[in-house]
């Protein structure tokens, strides 16, 4: 059943003077309207703080990573200042080492011409010995005789 122009036009004018009637129905939909708004607003600024928050962080580590590099580039000049004292430390222990080896090497030199006069000193004892015993044995053959 279709309605006809003076129908839809009489339900027009009732749903108008209906809505004229209770204007906190307007009102309400303003209202969320203006609520939503608000709302999005302070949605916006605390998305800017915390882009302000996160970019200030960043800062702040950026800062930390610079001053960690400089700590590393301390610690590595200081190794190397470190190594370079193990270094000259070494050094001078060897050259200490060697002229400790040569003071042995002298040593033992010293050792081994002890030991040579010590043999010729017997080499000569026993000659002396054996020139004696000989020299009694002739005097006592000759004197048994």
């Amino acid at each position: 059943m279709a309605l006809a122009q003076e129908d839809v036009e009489q339900i027009q004018i009732l749903i108008k003077k209906i809505l004229s009637e209770s204007p906190e129905a307007i009102n309400a939909n303003v209202r969320y309207e203006l609520d939503l708004r608000e709302r999005t607003i302070r949605v916006e600024e605390e998305l800017k703080h915390q882009r302000e928050l996160m970019l200030e962080g960043f800062k702040q580590a950026d800062k930390r990573f610079e001053q960690v590099d400089k700590r590393f580039e301390q610690m590595a000049e200081q190794m190397n200042k470190r190594f370079e004292q193990v270094d000259r430390r070494l050094e001078q222990m060897a050259e200490q080492m060697n002229k400790r080896f040569e003071q042995v090497d002298k040593r033992i030199d010293q050792i081994d011409k002890r030991f040579e006069e010590m043999g010729r000193r017997l080499d000569r004892f026993m000659f002396w010995s054996l020139g004696i015993t000989v020299s009694c044995a002739v005097f006592v053959v000759n004197y048994l005789k």
